[in-house]
């Protein structure tokens, strides 16, 4: 198979693609804060079906 590479430019240097830049690491305050805000949200995925029945069934009860 003939390629014609007339009028046509070199393919540009291979370079590595740079890393991708770095957050700086959390302040304990603010690490205190994901553990804090991580702790509520796995209580509550326990509890909130549960509470979620109660405050219904209180409400129905209330209505009746």
């Amino acid at each position: 198979m003939f390629v014609d590479f007339r009028n046509q430019f070199p393919p540009p240097p291979w370079q590595p693609e740079p890393e991708p830049a770095r957050r700086p690491p959390l302040t304990p305050r603010q690490r205190k804060a994901v553990e804090a805000i991580a702790a509520f949200n796995i209580v509550m995925l326990l509890c909130a079906p549960l509470a979620g029945a109660t405050v219904l069934q209180g409400v129905a009860a209330v209505f009746r």
